[in-house]
């Protein structure tokens, strides 16, 4: 049992060793998250209420003749998560590189996961 155990700690360092960088955030990130008590973004489903928790990626301020949007890509090291809030051009902390923790029921938008004006919990910056 021990020589299992010390092959699993070796092959784990050996991966870790060889890792990427985005590999290793990606796994960082993945257990920030399963410690938060959220959903990993890759296990969402359309129509579902969740959490999820991650880093911002991008921010983007969309002008539209209509109604204004701001986008932000929330990355959980899984998948990642658009979140849109209607009729807003700027949000104090929604900026890339910040913690957060969303919640709301998910769609799927061209195919890609999105959370229409989230609640939100802003982490203290690092």
């Amino acid at each position: 049992m021990a020589t299992d155990q010390g092959r699993v700690s070796w092959r784990g360092f050996l991966q870790r060793l060889t890792a990427s960088e985005a590999e290793i955030e990606a796994e960082e990130l993945r257990r920030e998250s399963a410690e938060c008590g959220s959903t990993p973004a890759g296990q969402c489903m359309r129509g579902q209420v969740v959490s999820v928790s991650g880093r911002l990626r991008t921010v983007v301020y969309t002008p539209r003749t209509n109604l204004p949007t701001l986008e932000a890509d929330l990355y959980d090291g899984s998948d990642v998560v658009t979140l849109v809030w209607l009729g807003r051009r700027h949000i104090a902390g929604i900026e890339p590189g910040r913690q957060l923790t969303a919640r709301g029921r998910m769609a799927v938008r061209d195919d890609r996961k999105v959370i229409y004006n989230p609640y939100y919990e802003l982490e203290p910056p690092r």
